[in-house]
């Protein structure tokens, strides 16, 4: 019975997340690291952008008012070693969870790191190439246009639900200038994309019986509403099987990389996105220096 106690007593518990800056990655990291465990239920403090020792200060208190694991991402080495001091004494781990990587990329650079905050959300070129990315995303959301779309890294192209336009924001996200265009029957597909030879175009396909349930949950459509649904095409099972058919005659005609986003996150959608798209640009130079 004690030990049943115990252990329901180390199901809920306090987890710190400290960062000298927006804390993005850290707690991105701390919930993926958290998600690996069963029966827990972590309360997250969230500390942000702690660079002066007043800052460090209000959240040790509040660290030893509610003791648990510290993860952080601070570069001070004196404000690292006072919480560092606070946690040992509290009996709590305390976790520099950048020092690893650091660590052997100093090694093999051969280089020590500048020790300085924030560096990372600096407002460099890198910076403005995701603000441009996310408004070219936005001015080419469902082939709304076409002008200056040769200017597109990744072109998205797939029938209505295929979540061509949150993937597009998630590229843009990363610097990567994305498009998308619907497939829609009745409407020739714009024949300039197929002219266009840096841009790398992607199909995306999804199973017409979860495209049916995606789109009527996007039209709220309720069991009352049922059969007036089932006469619309949009939601017909055989019309979107037709749909999905023709979308990938198109994109083994032109022999464009598919993906099937039926069982993928977007974020997973992306990240293999992201590898077609370096293997494309390095395609695309080889070709250049071959010509050159």
């Amino acid at each position: 019975m004690l030990g049943q106690v115990d252990k329901e007593i180390m199901q809920r518990f306090t987890i710190h997340l400290v960062s000298d800056a927006t804390g993005t990655t850290l707690q991105g990291l701390a919930r993926a690291a958290l998600a690996q465990f069963e029966g827990i239920e972590p309360a997250e403090r969230f500390w942000p952008m702690v660079r002066t020792p007043a800052q460090l200060k209000r959240v040790m208190v509040e660290i030893e008012e509610n003791p648990g694991p510290v993860i952080f991402t601070l570069v001070d080495r004196d404000m690292r070693r006072q919480l560092q001091k606070l946690c040992h004494d509290l009996h709590v781990p305390c976790m520099p969870i950048m020092d690893p990587i650091l660590r052997s990329l100093s090694s093999y650079l051969g280089r020590p790191t500048k020790g300085i905050p924030g560096l990372q959300h600096a407002l460099d070129e890198a910076y403005f190439k995701r603000i441009d990315a996310v408004d070219f995303a936005l001015s080419y959301d469902d082939g709304q246009t076409l002008d200056g779309i040769e200017d597109a890294d990744v072109i998205l192209v797939g029938v209505s639900r295929t979540s061509k336009t949150p993937t597009c924001i998630f590229l843009a996200r990363r610097g990567i200038k994305a498009a998308n265009i619907p497939i829609t029957p009745g409407n020739p597909f714009p024949e300039k994309i197929f002219d266009l030879k840096e841009a790398l175009v992607v199909g995306l396909t999804e199973s017409p019986d979860r495209l049916v349930h995606i789109r009527r949950n996007r039209l709220k459509a309720d069991e009352e509403d049922s059969e007036h649904y089932q006469e619309n095409a949009y939601l017909d099972l055989e019309k979107v099987e037709d749909e999905v058919r023709m979308a990938r005659r198109l994109f083994s005609k032109h022999k464009w990389p598919v993906i099937d986003v039926t069982r993928r996150s977007v974020e997973e959608t992306t990240a293999e996105i992201i590898i077609l798209w370096q293997k494309h640009r390095a395609k695309l130079e080889r070709e250049k220096n071959g010509n050159s």
